[in-house]
């Protein structure tokens, strides 16, 4: 069963795709699709996962924290 959505791109994106589409010679819509199911193998429904190793050095304590230190 196929299933048809509509998306509205501004004119920026609209003539990024239309060139890329020409360029490589993949249609538009297959274009998305490739990228849609990319996105879904990529664990995007991790989001925070794109913060992992951001923070450097050591945390302190969090046990000092207001509520939850050690009683």
């Amino acid at each position: 069963m196929s299933h048809t959505i509509t998306v509205r791109l501004n004119k920026d994106l609209a003539d990024w795709l239309a060139k890329t589409a020409a360029e490589t010679g993949v249609p538009q819509g297959q274009f998305v699709r490739e990228q849609l199911e990319k996105a879904k193998s990529t664990g995007a429904g991790q989001p925070f996962m794109r913060l992992a190793g951001c923070i450097k050095g050591r945390p302190k304590d969090l046990s000092m924290r207001k509520g939850y230190s050690k009683g």
